[in-house]
C-alpha cells in the first residue's frame, strides 16, 4: 500500500519533464503523487500525466513557489512533508538540504536522480510516464498542413528558451534549402505543451533544438528517427546528460561557467546567523519563518539568470 506523496518541484517545464520519470518511479509502487506547480505550466502537462494530482500555484514575487507553497499545499492533502521527495539542488533559504559531495560531482539531472533513490537510467522512461494523445498530435499536423507538405523533407526546430534564443541562419547554415523548416516558437501559445509535436517530430527529417523542454523531451523520449542537433545555452552543471545521438552545434551566445557555491559552507553562515543548530534532514524540511520568501535565490536550469548564485531544482538527500 502506498502513502500520499509530494513533489517539490515547482518550475521550470524543463525540469518538470526530467523528472516525471521520478514521479512515475514512486507512483508504480502505489504512492499517490501529488505535484504543486506554477499555473502556467499546467496546460503542458496535466492531460499528459493524469495519473499525477498536478496542483496550480501562483508565481509570486516573492518565491513562495519554490518551497513555503508546497509545503502549505502538502499540509492541505494531508501529506507528511518528510515523505516529500525535494528536488532542488541548492535553495539559499536552506542550505543544509543540500549535500556538498553529490553537487559537486554530480550534473543537475544526476543530482535529482541520486537523492531521490531512483536509476538514472530511468530518466529515458519518459515514454511510460506520459500518455499521448493521439487527437492533439493530429490536430497539431492538420495545423501545420495548412503552410507545409508533410509529406516531403522537413526539419523542426526549437530555437527560444526564456534566457536565450538562436537566430534562424544558424541552422539555415547546415539545412538542405530544399528541405521545410517548422519553427516551433511560431506556433506555441499558452495551451501548448510539447507532447503534442511528439509525431510531427517522430515523421521529421531533422530536430534541431536549443537546450529546453524540447530538447529534454526528445531525448527522454528516445526520438531516434530524425537527425537531431543541439545547441548548448547553459553552463556544464546546467546542462543535462544527453543519451540520444546528438550532433552539438557551435553558437556564439555568451556562456559563463559559474563559481559553485559551498552548500556546507553557506549552512554553516546560516548558523551564525540564526544561532540554531543546522542538522543535515532525511528530506523536505519547513524553512525558518523568519525567511519567508524574499530573496530567494535558486538555480532554474532552463531559465537561469546569471546574476543569481548557480543552484538547481533537486531533492535534498534521503540518509
Amino acid at each position: 500500500m502506498g502513502i500520499k506523496r509530494g513533489i517539490i518541484q515547482s518550475r521550470g517545464l524543463g525540469d518538470i519533464i526530467i523528472a516525471l520519470p521520478i514521479a512515475r518511479h514512486y507512483f508504480d509502487q502505489g504512492d499517490e503523487i501529488v505535484w504543486p506547480v506554477c499555473r502556467e505550466f499546467i496546460p503542458a502537462v496535466e492531460s499528459y500525466a493524469p495519473w499525477v494530482k498536478w496542483v496550480g500555484i501562483e508565481s509570486d514575487a516573492a518565491g513562495a513557489f519554490f518551497l513555503q507553497t508546497p509545503l502549505q499545499v502538502f499540509k492541505e492533502w494531508g501529506i507528511d512533508e518528510n515523505e516529500a521527495l525535494y528536488l532542488y539542488q541548492y535553495l539559499n533559504v536552506v542550505p543544509e538540504l543540500t549535500d556538498p559531495e553529490f553537487y559537486n560531482i554530480l550534473k543537475f539531472d544526476q543530482y535529482k536522480y541520486q537523492v531521490a533513490g531512483v536509476p538514472f537510467v530511468k530518466k529515458w522512461d519518459l515514454g511510460r510516464a506520459i500518455t499521448r494523445s493521439n487527437d492533439r498530435e493530429l490536430a497539431l499536423a492538420d495545423r501545420l498542413r495548412k503552410s507545409f507538405d508533410l509529406s516531403k523533407p522537413y526539419a523542426v526546430v526549437h530555437l527560444t528558451g526564456s534566457s536565450a534564443k538562436v537566430d534562424e541562419s544558424i541552422v539555415r547554415n547546415f539545412i538542405d534549402p530544399a528541405v521545410q523548416i517548422i519553427n516551433i516558437d511560431l506556433y506555441l501559445d499558452k495551451d501548448s505543451s510539447p507532447f503534442d509535436w511528439i509525431g510531427v517530430i517522430e515523421r521529421a527529417d531533422l530536430f534541431v533544438a536549443l537546450d529546453s523542454a524540447f530538447a529534454n523531451m526528445v531525448d527522454q523520449l528516445c526520438i531516434n528517427a530524425p537527425e537531431l542537433y543541439w545547441i548548448r545555452r547553459s553552463a556544464w552543471d546546467l546542462t543535462p546528460v544527453l543519451g540520444q545521438a546528438w550532433t552539438f552545434v557551435p553558437t556564439n551566445l555568451p556562456i559563463t561557467e559559474p563559481k559553485r557555491v559551498d552548500p556546507r559552507a553557506e549552512a554553516e553562515k546560516k548558523l551564525v546567523r540564526t544561532s540554531a543548530p543546522v542538522q543535515t534532514p532525511s528530506i523536505a524540511q519547513t524553512p525558518p519563518k523568519s525567511q519567508g520568501g524574499a530573496g530567494l535565490v535558486s538555480h532554474v536550469p532552463f531559465e537561469t539568470d546569471r546574476s543569481k548564485v548557480p543552484t538547481s531544482f533537486m531533492h535534498a538527500l534521503r540518509k
